[in-house]
């Protein structure tokens, strides 16, 4: 998506004319916000196809600012932080953010993270917009889960979680390819991250958690959702 527009938000002006240098080179359209504020507006005028947002803006924070655009909309999300813990990550990615770079970074890289996020979400909404299994039932497009008729609240992190499992009903994923699926390829945590998650997941659309029927274990390997529907 050479000609995508992207809304970058930073309050350091010399970073943000980096950056804006290296994405305008490589044919995007580029929107600069120095504040949340700023941001909001922005995406809300022109609806950019991608946001670079930093954690640390003045007045706004990044994780509000996330969490705004999130009641609305589901533009993809790359968070800029200096923050090196594994719990202020995990907060803006339960947001609903895709995937962060942390700070100092490459504009090279930046870019990478750019285009594979915006490929990913090409390939996805070329791709089926509805999946079911038994009686749970995925909206893709609008991110609605339903279960024996009744409707589920999932996080983002648990919906990506789903969805990438129904996508491909009784493929094994290891945790790390889950990990890099839901929290992107720059994540630092453990694997095992991902076992919480899943029984998050669970208690939500399963009958009985200990015993599911939708999102199995594959023993030594991972995990898998069930072809075969529920009873």
């Amino acid at each position: 998506m050479a000609s995508a527009t992207v809304l970058v938000v930073d309050d350091d002006k010399k970073l943000v004319e980096l950056v804006r240098l290296y994405l305008e080179k490589d044919g995007y359209r580029v929107l600069i916000a120095s504040d949340g504020q700023q941001a909001l507006i922005l995406a809300r005028a022109h609806a950019p196809d991608l946001i670079v947002l930093d954690l640390m803006l003045p007045g706004m924070s990044g994780l509000e600012v996330c969490r705004t655009l999130r009641t609305s909309s589901k533009v993809p999300i790359i968070m800029l932080t200096a923050m090196a813990s594994e719990e202020d990550k995990l907060i803006g990615l339960d947001l609903g953010a895709d995937d962060y770079v942390t700070k100092p970074f490459s504009p090279r890289e930046l870019l990478a993270r750019i285009r594979a996020v915006l490929r990913r979400v090409s390939d996805e909404e070329e791709g089926p917009s509805r999946a079911q299994i038994g009686s749970l039932i995925v909206d893709l497009r609008r991110h609605e889960v339903s279960v024996r008729g009744a409707s589920v609240y999932l996080t983002p992190t648990e919906f990506k979680l789903l969805e990438t499992l129904i996508r491909e009903p009784g493929r094994v994923f290891s945790r790390l390819q889950l990990v890099d699926r839901v929290f992107g390829p720059s994540y630092e945590g453990l694997e095992r991250s991902i076992d919480e998650h899943i029984m998050n997941l669970r208690r939500k659309i399963e009958a009985e958690p200990s015993h599911p029927r939708f999102v199995l274990t594959a023993y030594g390997v991972g995990y898998k959702m069930s072809e075969q529907a529920d009873a």
